[in-house]
C-alpha cells in the first residue's frame, strides 16, 4: 500500500467514524497537526502512534505498516535556494494540508486572510539553542454558498 491509498482509507474511516484529528492526537499522544501530517502522507509514525490510529479507525496492519513508513518531501516541487525562505515552503508543503484539515475542523470551509493578517517574529532563548517564533493570525473567511 502506498501514501496515497493509505491517506484515502484512513480519510474515509475518519470521515464514517466522525472522528477527529483532535481525537487521533489523543490518541497517539501527538498534536493534531503532527497526525494529520501522517496521516495525509507527509511524516512517519512509530509503531505505537500508527496501531493507535489503526485501532480507532478499525483498519488493517497494511495501513499501519503504510503510516510507519518514510515518506518522499517535497518532489516535483520548484522551490526558493535561500534556505531560510526555503523553510517556509518545506513547512506549507509538510504541513499545509494537515493545518488545512485541521482549520476546516475548527472552523468550517474557508481559509486564513493575508489581508486582515499579522505576522510576528520572536526570539525565544533556550540553553539548547535560540528558537525562533514566528506566529501568524489572520481573519477567518468563510466560503459563501450563492
Amino acid at each position: 500500500m502506498n501514501k496515497e491509498q493509505m491517506t484515502k482509507i484512513i480519510l474515509e474511516a475518519k470521515s464514517k467514524k466522525n472522528i477527529t484529528w483532535v481525537d487521533l492526537g489523543t490518541k497517539t499522544e501527538l498534536d493534531p497537526v503532527c497526525i494529520a501530517a501522517a496521516c495525509m502522507g507527509s511524516a512517519s509514525l512509530n509503531t505505537f502512534e500508527a496501531d493507535a490510529v489503526v485501532q480507532t479507525l478499525d483498519l488493517g496492519s497494511d495501513v499501519s505498516t503504510a503510516l510507519m513508513e518514510y515518506p518522499m518531501k517535497g518532489e516535483g516541487q520548484v522551490i526558493p535556494s535561500d534556505p531560510l525562505i526555503y523553510r517556509f515552503f518545506e513547512i506549507a508543503y509538510v504541513y499545509g494540508p494537515s493545518v488545512k484539515s485541521v482549520v476546516h475542523e475548527m472552523f468550517g470551509d474557508g481559509i486564513m486572510s493575508a489581508i486582515d493578517f499579522s505576522l510576528n517574529v520572536d526570539k525565544v532563548e533556550d540553553p539548547n539553542g535560540d528558537r525562533v517564533q514566528i506566529t501568524m493570525t489572520g481573519k477567518f473567511l468563510p466560503y459563501k454558498k450563492w
